[in-house]
């Protein structure tokens, strides 16, 4: 593995489309995450004007609630998760 695609986090796969009213969505995967309005959309817009940086991933990420809860290691943990 080239040693670029390592330091590289992957795309986690979030997308935002900017609409006519002034309004925000945020997709993930391609289904609908959230919706931004007004001061929220802006400030957004303002924080993550390039939807593929790593920056703008995790942010979106975080703005959606889609982020670490804090119980990933109890759930791998969990019997239908034991390989």
């Amino acid at each position: 593995m080239p040693a670029d695609q390592s330091e590289q986090p992957e795309d986690l796969g979030f997308r935002y489309r900017l609409r006519k009213g002034g309004e925000v969505e945020v997709t993930h995967r391609g289904r609908l995450a959230a919706t931004l309005r007004g001061s929220q959309a802006a400030e957004f817009l303002a924080e993550a004007p390039d939807s593929t940086s790593p920056e703008a991933q995790q942010f979106m990420a975080r703005l959606t609630g889609n982020y670490k809860r804090g119980n990933e290691r109890q759930a791998s943990n969990h019997p239908r998760n034991r390989r």
